[in-house]
């Protein structure tokens, strides 16, 4: 393997540029052997394969990014002769395919063929599953013709692609196994699901694996079966009981880790810092789960006796009621059994937290209890009827101090530039406006009069990091939050730092939003602030003041 450039990918983890896809997977395979037989710095979570990339992604907890990114570079520098497969272990997937997608006469227009013929090119091809990324079981397939190889992906993603889609884009094919976003191509769709949370090995495809498509016709198509995990219902023991769900309120804690090798993300609370508020309030882990209100919260009632705290993106930010009478955000609320707490209009930022003493006790998976909404895991939006299991109550504090009050709908982030370009290129020194399209998975910004970006054709699908600000083709960038894919082709022009990840958490339509640019040390030195200032916000024990 040749000398591969090692770069910084904000301000969490680092991306080193292989030949192809078979020497990152051979440098990923090595950097994994190292981490776990202990011959690696600490402060690695994991490893992240992508087309002819390797991410390393590192944890929270102040690792020293110079002394990771020596480390990575001396194994890519000393990465030997790449390991032979073993055909023997080679599994072929035949996947029926009707092929009536919305896409397939503009591409056989692209390519200047007739429909069958792209079709033919389809099925007839000798394809091969490069990795898994982007979403759960999401197969990144080459073997294409060249001329459909070459087809590029759409210049504005859709905001929605339905489960079971076969697509090509940028020299790949690749079935969507869930209902997500997506900027490539659709040909047509299966009805053979490729991800199931409760098997192991959960995606059905892995490297190496052969894919054969065939062709059948509607009659011969049965719905793509998507699992879902809800919350335990008629829950015994202390639980909240969701009378109302509010307008889109999920089971949120810190998130997952080292789970993007298999297309998952780390989902977890958009706003950290409040999500931590609110747990360190009522006496739980700053991670505990808890739920995560957006816009209009719900209506619960208590059963059971407990504490309950509602925190936002700062003081007076969400409307809360107790049986009808008014209470305070950012305070520790005695709550009895059978009465009634209404979470309203959230009025500062989008989102709210509303954590219980103990912690929602909801299903585990994937090592965490948070809603993802792109992989489908999790409990996913409330509904009427839910009860949430309450785990075992400590004792709650008793003072929140309030934080520094955000001035209008104007926000400035700090940035690193980003792998494939400069925020000078376009994106700072210059005001965006949020645009409609918010959501977990990422926030769509527009130019207002401003140019859009132009930040080159796409790149190599690389393994993505919250914050990442990306540019397609249309020049409007797309900054990614907690339920991003964990793999995508359009380059990334910058990164929000870690300590600005919870402003970003709280950005709602219309907002406007500037990026200045700071160095390493400045972003390392604003996590560390960030994570000393929340955890010093809380003190004393209830009911008594702070400093008791």
């Amino acid at each position: 393997m040749t000398e591969q450039p090692v770069v910084l990918f904000g301000d969490r983890a680092i991306l080193v540029e292989t030949d192809d896809v078979a020497g990152a997977h051979a440098l990923a395979a090595l950097l994994a052997s190292r981490l776990a037989r202990g011959e690696a710095p600490v402060g690695i979570d994991e490893v992240v394969v992508g087309f002819a990339n390797v991410l390393v992604v590192l944890d929270a907890d102040e690792p020293d990014v110079d002394v990771v990114a020596g480390w990575v570079t001396q194994v890519a520098a000393s990465a030997g002769a790449r390991p032979t497969r073993d055909d023997r272990q080679v599994r072929t997937h035949v996947l029926p395919v009707v092929f009536d997608g919305p896409d397939l006469a503009e591409v056989a227009a692209t390519v200047g063929h007739p429909l069958d013929r792209v079709v033919d090119g389809v099925v007839s091809a000798d394809l091969e599953v490069a990795f898994v990324g982007f979403a759960p079981g999401f197969p990144y397939v080459t073997g294409l013709p060249p001329e459909l190889a070459a087809v590029p992906r759409r210049a504005t993603p859709r905001t929605s692609v339905p489960a079971g889609s076969v697509a090509i884009a940028a020299g790949f094919a690749s079935v969507y196994p869930r209902s997500t976003p997506g900027g490539w191509h659709l040909l047509g769709r299966t009805p053979t699901s490729l991800f199931d949370p409760d098997v192991t090995p959960h995606s059905l495809v892995a490297p190496g694996d052969r894919v054969r498509f065939t062709v059948v016709g509607d009659a011969d198509f049965a719905d793509v079966s998507i699992a879902t995990v809800r919350p335990l219902l008629g829950a015994d023991g202390p639980c909240i009981e969701v009378r109302e769900p509010g307008l889109a309120t999920t089971v949120q804690d810190g998130g997952r880790r080292g789970c993007a090798h298999d297309g998952v993300s780390a989902a977890g609370a958009a706003d950290t810092v409040a999500l931590a508020l609110a747990n360190l309030l009522v006496g739980n882990q700053s991670d505990a789960a808890a739920l995560e209100c957006t816009a209009s919260g719900p209506t619960l009632r208590v059963v059971g006796e407990g504490y309950l705290a509602v925190v936002g993106a700062g003081p007076g930010a969400v409307e809360v009621s107790v049986d009808g009478h008014p209470a305070p955000d950012g305070a520790v609320l005695a709550v009895n059994d059978g009465q009634v707490v209404r979470i309203g209009r959230i009025g500062l930022g989008l989102r709210a937290y509303v954590a219980v003493s103990g912690g929602l006790a909801t299903p585990v998976l994937f090592g965490s209890r948070s809603s993802d909404a792109l992989a489908g895991l999790g409990p996913g939006p409330l509904r009427v009827g839910d009860r949430l299991a309450r785990g075992q109550p400590a004792r709650p504090r008793g003072h929140l101090d309030p934080a520094t009050p955000s001035s209008g709908n104007h926000r400035v982030l700090s940035v690193m530039a980003g792998p494939h370009g400069s925020p000078g290129d376009g994106l700072a020194g210059r005001t965006w406006r949020v645009g409609v399209e918010v959501d977990r998975i990422g926030v769509r910004l527009d130019p207002g009069d401003g140019p859009r970006l132009d930040a080159g054709g796409p790149r190599a699908s690389t393994p993505m990091v919250t914050g990442a600000i990306q540019v397609p083709p249309d020049g409007r960038p797309i900054v990614l939050l907690c339920d991003h894919a964990t793999v995508g082709g359009y380059p990334v022009v910058a990164c929000v730092v870690t300590a600005d990840l919870p402003v970003l958490g709280q950005l709602r339509p219309g907002d406007e939003v500037a990026f200045r640019e700071v160095d390493l040390a400045t972003a390392r030195r604003l996590a560390v602030q960030a994570r000393r200032s929340t955890a010093s916000r809380v003190g004393g024990w209830f009911p008594t003041a702070a400093g008791t």
